[in-house]
């Protein structure tokens, strides 16, 4: 079964790429709603394609659907810490252009919506992937193995008990190793999922870090799907 593209097709009113939104809409050539002061639109590379990330250009622009409510039963649907853990980084919409444009577009770093595929179908951010929560939470199984691989971890085989003592004395860098695996090289990740309120990113993380992924290798988008439909920002949809 392929890890990133299974399950069915859900639809659900209400849910539209606002890129399709925006393409609709006059944008000025200057465009008077920017990224930030001095970024109006980036590119990121989706699907093998250039998209153009920017916001929508009418101030009049008001969400609708399911993004734009403010109560949902909680729980589960309860407001998430700011911090996963006190050693993992909460980033904002700033900082993930940013991680757009330098990590991502270098290959050093993977986005990642975690949340489960029917949501992914639905609509994702510009560059994202997606490997649900449910798979990054259950380590040693095949589908959590071949995500930290293609993070770049590596199996370790039999670690030798003189090795393990060399490393735990500081002789050979133990640093992002694990009895299991081999983090040294593995990339920069941003997690994400619906939002403020949405469990699912933050369970992924822990279940990375209770794997020895290094902390500072992991980023927390907390805004999520919820926020970034609020600023009026690019969606796409998987396939399209």
């Amino acid at each position: 079964m392929n890890l990133f593209y299974y399950g069915t097709l859900v639809a659900l009113v209400g849910f539209f790429p606002l890129q399709s939104i925006a393409d609709e809409l006059q944008v000025g050539k200057e465009m008077d709603i920017k990224l930030t002061s001095d970024k109006p639109y980036l590119h990121v590379i989706h699907e093998g394609k250039s998209v153009k990330v920017q916001r929508v250009q009418d101030p009049e622009y008001v969400l609708k659907g399911y993004y734009a409510k403010t109560a949902r039963k909680c729980p589960p649907f309860c407001l998430q810490p700011m911090q996963v853990d006190s050693s993992v980084a909460t980033i904002g919409e700033v900082e993930l252009f940013d991680f757009m444009e330098t990590k991502f577009r270098d290959g050093k770093g993977i986005l990642i919506d975690a949340r489960t595929l029917e949501w992914f179908e639905r609509g994702t951010i510009p560059g994202s992937i997606n490997i649900p929560f449910t798979v990054l939470s259950k380590a040693g199984t095949a589908e959590n193995d071949d995500a930290l691989k293609l993070f770049g971890g590596k199996l370790r085989g039999e670690v030798g008990s003189i090795s393990r003592k060399l490393e735990e004395i500081g002789i050979i860098n133990s640093e992002g190793k694990t009895d299991t695996w081999d983090f040294t090289d593995a990339k920069e990740l941003v997690l994400w999922c619906n939002g403020p309120e949405c469990g699912q990113s933050p369970r992924a993380i822990k279940g990375l870090l209770s794997v020895g992924y290094p902390a500072n290798k992991i980023f927390y988008y907390r805004g999520g799907m919820q926020m970034w439909q609020l600023w009026g920002l690019t969606t796409v949809v998987p396939g399209e």
